[in-house]
């Protein structure tokens, strides 16, 4: 048997190895990355009784790395897209009337906060910086504009939890 013959015979011997074990086409990949092996490292090796053992083992090389690069990314514990559950983006209406009531106890908290404090979270929520929340308050130091605010939310987490500040 010819070297081309040979190694056509051995091709389809790898790649059936390799389907048994992973993709078809990654099986037909990794059939050409061991021929190519074989004709670059053991071009001296011409039976095939030597030829077939030694392409299987170079072969479980390659797909021993594949599988190690494959879980190296998260491809072995990547989770499709399509098997996620759909859940419905509205909240129920408990969900709904719970909110309501958050925002109910919030307004009411806000609005026995002193005005001071009702500026630094209007200001906050605007986006304002702690230096221009200081420059609009007139405060003398940035440090006091830290020391209101955290006043302000102290004060504020007490009244959202029923404690009297």
């Amino acid at each position: 048997m010819s070297r081309p013959d040979q190694l056509v015979h051995l091709r389809e011997r790898i790649v059936r190895f390799a389907a048994s074990r992973i993709a078809v086409d990654r099986a037909e990949d990794l059939a050409q990355e061991v021929l190519i092996v074989l004709e670059e490292k053991y071009a001296h090796l011409h039976r095939l009784e030597d030829l077939v053992p030694l392409s299987l083992q170079i072969l479980r090389f390659k797909m021993t790395a594949l599988l190690r690069k494959a879980h190296r990314r998260g491809e072995s514990t990547s989770v499709s897209v399509d098997d996620w559950p759909v859940v419905d983006p509205t909240p129920s209406p408990e969900a709904q009337a719970e909110r309501r009531e958050q925002l109910a106890h919030l307004a009411t908290a806000m609005a026995a906060l002193g005005d001071r404090c009702r500026e630094i979270m209007r200001l906050k929520l605007q986006g304002r910086t702690f230096a221009e929340i200081q420059s609009h308050l007139g405060a003398d130091s940035l440090n006091t504009v830290y020391t209101w605010d955290h006043r302000c939310r102290q004060q504020l987490r007490d009244l959202m939890q029923g404690r009297p500040s």
